[in-house]
């Protein structure tokens, strides 16, 4: 597969791939995907005037993953440009299940990549003690997380 028919999508990230990226065969090294993705989702929740470790009301948020994974179906190279988008696939009470689609601006169309697929987990950190517990996803950030999703489905 590496064509996409257009997706929705409730939010986009660019970068140029940077030479530090790239292994001894001059392609991007597999692990600077979830890199992406991190980024990516750093991101998304700075434009839902969030941060992945913030503190809500008197409780220290953040959101360690649960599960991630990647798919690789096109190498890319140093200073290709690429797309990611972040695409929220569930929001459940504790956690958040997002899809990474990548693509490479290419002329006339961009070409899928790659995709990748992170579970994060909505926790309290303690960081006095270094406890981290499962909480419900604050109301507050919930309703931002909703409005993006549905959002993709314009």
């Amino acid at each position: 597969m590496s064509r996409l028919e257009p997706q929705p999508y409730c939010f986009e990230y660019e970068r140029i791939v940077e030479f530090a990226e790239t292994d001894m065969a001059g392609i991007v090294h597999f692990s600077n995907f979830y890199r992406y993705m991190e980024v990516t989702e750093h991101a998304f929740f700075r434009s839902l005037g969030h941060g992945v470790h913030e503190r809500i009301g008197d409780v220290s948020v953040g959101w360690p993953r649960v599960q991630a994974s990647c798919d690789f179906f096109k190498p890319i190279r140093f200073e290709d440009r690429i797309k990611i988008r972040l695409t929220i696939q569930e929001i459940r009470r504790r956690s958040l299940r997002c899809l990474y689609y990548f693509f490479k601006e290419t002329e006339p169309d961009d070409v899928l990549i790659a995709s990748g697929r992170v579970v994060t987990a909505s926790v309290r950190l303690d960081r006095d003690t270094g406890e981290i517990v499962s909480i419900e996803i604050p109301p507050e950030l919930q309703e931002k997380l909703k409005a993006a999703q549905e959002s993709q489905h314009l």
